[in-house]
């Protein structure tokens, strides 16, 4: 049967962070720290809405974009907390950002086209680009994992890439767009032929004052696509809802691919999320402040531990440094695991980049995170 699997399909594999989460089972006891899913449950008046949109028979296709509603619910959310413009016939609502992403990726992408990817980065923005026949090309971050302009423009003068890929705030680094790195971008990619993707998942989980973003530039608005959802911001994982915003000639295409991918995203859960935008953001910012009282937690704990790791600043994961430790990311995790029954994602899952580190999500209870890290701080000592 090989002999009938597509070359592009053979060319990627299983995402690492569901290769090491898969490993936990096999380990009585393990505490897992390896997927991003929130310990908090979906808000009360998000199941009340999809329970509603049931009971009210509203379980038919919707639109293919979405219902309306909601992509006017999700403008009005953009333009007041973001300061990004988009109107609702410029939004594309998807199954979860992860579509989003395919979908876009799908639209733009040709055999051969070059696609600049930072390194590191969620793994699957990469496997989307093998899939297509695209060519990656990485891009290399500073220590603290902001960008480096001026390697950046380097790469770009040099490959002259047809689509580059953006991710802030980011998984797995932690690390959020500055007022500076945006500044740089816009002006490099102002006068570059270059469409930039901006995965924005974790946006309404920004620790810093004030949030940024080059779809809040209007002047480069065709050449930015946004992709964002409600996975984590209402802890909605597995009902699969995600969003796609783009300039009004570029969104149709979008939709084109979206139509043939899934017709349209669920219809009780765009319901749900519709109340959430409406009701539920208080509950949003209570998460974030507990997201943030772990990561000051695990932060102090793991310097303590003598670990070099930045102070992350948005999403709900922490990247440090175990260069001191004279061990691959793999191994590192993989002995974390069995000796000290703490499971953490390697580095290596999210590019060459990644490696030297181990990404470890704080997404979960404070009981938790206290007894995994009495469990590696006891087993780091013995190392």
């Amino acid at each position: 049967m090989e002999n009938f699997v597509s070359e592009n399909v053979k060319n990627i594999e299983i995402s690492g962070i569901r290769k090491f989460f898969n490993k936990v089972v096999k380990i009585p006891d393990a505490v897992s720290l390896t997927v991003g899913q929130p310990d908090f449950k979906v808000p009360d008046s998000i199941k009340d809405a999809m329970i509603k949109a049931i009971n009210d028979d509203k379980t038919a296709y919707t639109s293919n974009a979405g219902i309306e509603e909601l992509r006017d619910e999700i403008s009005s959310y953009l333009k007041e907390y973001f300061n990004i413009n988009y109107d609702k016939e410029e939004i594309c609502i998807t199954v979860g950002g992860s579509e989003g992403l395919l979908s876009t990726f799908t639209t733009f992408i040709n055999k051969g086209d070059k696609v600049l990817i930072p390194t590191p980065a969620y793994p699957a923005y990469e496997s989307c680009v093998k899939l297509l026949g695209g060519k990656v090309i990485n891009y290399e971050l500073n220590s603290d994992f902001s960008i480096n302009h001026e390697k950046l423009e380097k790469i770009i003068n040099m490959e002259s890439p047809k689509v580059m890929v953006l991710s802030y705030p980011c998984n797995p680094t932690g690390a959020v767009l500055t007022k500076e790195d945006k500044e740089k971008l816009y002006k490099l990619i102002k006068n570059k032929n270059i469409l930039v993707i901006t995965d924005e998942i974790y946006s309404s989980l920004s620790y810093e004052g004030e949030y940024y973003s080059l779809a809040q530039y209007e002047d480069v608005k065709e050449k930015v696509i946004l992709v964002s959802g409600f996975s984590k911001m209402f802890s909605m994982t597995g009902l699969r809802l995600g969003y796609v915003c783009a300039h009004r000639e570029v969104i149709d295409s979008i939709v084109k691919v979206h139509q043939y991918a899934v017709s349209c995203a669920p219809s009780v859960a765009q319901w749900g999320a519709y109340e959430g935008i409406k009701s539920c953001l208080s509950e949003v910012e209570f998460m974030k402040d507990e997201f943030i009282k772990r990561r000051d937690y695990l932060y102090e704990k793991l310097i303590s531990m003598g670990f070099e790791v930045n102070l992350p600043k948005g999403a709900f994961y922490i990247f440090p440094s175990i260069k001191a430790f004279n061990m691959s990311s793999d191994k590192f995790c993989e002995r974390a695991l069995n000796e000290a029954k703490v499971a953490m994602v390697p580095g290596s899952a999210f590019g060459s980049g990644g490696e030297g580190y181990i990404r470890i999500s704080y997404c979960y209870s404070i009981e938790d995170l206290e007894k995994a890290v009495n469990r590696l701080g006891d087993w780091i000592r013995k190392v």
